[in-house]
């Protein structure tokens, strides 16, 4: 009688951990300049107030708005979306989408001129099908993530105090 072969998911998972690992890259760079916020508003920010805003999407305790009547960007680059997020009546967090190569290399060109270069150490990996680049500041933090083989891009820029409240509100709605 042949013997069973049992399926043990601790070697796939490390296997598919390998495989993540082996097709995207993780990039830091530290913040040159907090900006402590986006596009001259500071973090905590009620957007509600503001006549260039208009209300794109709301929650309960989450609201998305955009620029009233404009070209979503991000400096001189046209993007797919640019959301500015309130929680809980505080500015907390900005959300870019876009697509394409070239976007991708104008995007990247803005946020190091406005965060600071990513690091290009020796041993550094920039290519790959997943590509991830963080830059850290005081008070805000900006996560890109790349897919090359989709050609698309998030960007999200957060306030270290007020996006750590994404999380909970989840962790608080499951309970």
């Amino acid at each position: 009688m042949a013997a069973v072969r049992r399926f043990h998911p601790m070697p796939t998972a490390l296997l598919l951990l390998l495989v993540l690992l082996a097709t995207s890259s993780v990039m830091a760079g530290p913040m040159t300049q907090d900006p402590q916020g986006f596009h001259g508003l500071l973090w905590g920010t009620a957007l509600s107030h503001s006549p260039d805003f208009v209300l794109a999407d709301a929650a309960s305790r989450i609201k998305g708005y955009e620029i009233e009547d404009r070209v979503p960007r991000l400096g001189d680059t046209p993007v797919d979306l640019l959301r500015f997020v309130e929680l809980e009546g505080r500015f907390a967090r900005v959300t870019v989408r876009y697509h394409g190569k070239d976007t991708h290399a104008k995007v990247m060109a803005y946020l190091q001129q406005e965060f600071g270069p990513i690091d290009r150490s020796p041993g550094a990996y920039t290519r790959g099908a997943g590509q991830q680049f963080n830059w850290r500041g005081s008070e805000t933090d900006v996560n890109l993530t790349y897919d090359a083989t989709r050609e698309r891009g998030f960007v999200f820029i957060d306030s270290r105090l007020l996006a750590p409240r994404f999380n909970d509100m989840i962790t608080d709605s499951s309970e």
